[in-house]
């Protein structure tokens, strides 16, 4: 079944520029007891950052086992982000939805676009920071990335900002308790509560 439309269930996307802190905010977000969601868990063919665990954080894929999933339509989405694949298991968010339930996804911009065009009725919401001198200062302060690595993310923030126009909303991240309150307010709005 092709017709994401017809499941019952609500999907809402995260996304923002790396070092927008959306990973903190959802992790913070999840942890209310009026949030009734849980992550959906994306593969990719990056290492494992230090504190990382399969089916954890991610699915860590070789690049070869990640196409042939993908050549076999196992994801809802997929791009490749800083050099590496990414991608949204279809099965288990297919099914989350078969049963009423609220998935969220934590994905790229990239990716984030793909949902919407397959699944119209998704929620999508971008994670922005004051100024992209806070970017490059977050990324630079995380202490997990090369220069180089560093320097690719920060040029495709910069594509990723000026697709905030195509989101539903837009969330501000420069206190991070409002932030979060923000974020879970909208999540409880939009079904993902009670």
């Amino acid at each position: 079944m092709d017709d994401w439309e017809k499941l019952p269930g609500r999907l809402i996307v995260i996304s923002g520029a790396s070092g927008s802190g959306k990973s903190t905010l959802v992790r913070l977000a999840l942890r209310r007891p009026e949030v009734k969601t849980r992550l959906s868990i994306s593969a990719t063919t990056r290492a494992p950052r230090p504190g990382e665990e399969e089916g954890r954080e991610y699915f860590f894929f070789s690049r070869q086992a990640f196409e042939e999933q993908r050549e076999r339509g196992q994801f809802l989405e997929s791009a490749e982000v800083h050099g590496n694949l990414y991608g949204t298991p279809a099965g288990p968010v297919r099914e989350r939805l078969a049963r009423g339930e609220c998935v969220l996804l934590e994905i790229d911009v990239q990716g984030a676009l793909l949902v919407k065009e397959k699944v119209p009725a998704a929620l999508l919401i971008f994670i922005n920071v004051p100024s992209f001198a806070i970017l490059e200062s977050r990324l630079r302060d995380r202490a997990t990335d090369s220069d180089e690595t560093i320097a690719r993310r920060l040029a495709n923030a910069r594509w990723e900002l000026d697709q905030v126009h195509r989101y539903d909303f837009q969330l501000m991240n420069s206190e991070l308790d409002q932030a979060v309150n923000d974020l879970v307010a909208l999540l409880v709005q939009h079904g993902c509560g009670g």
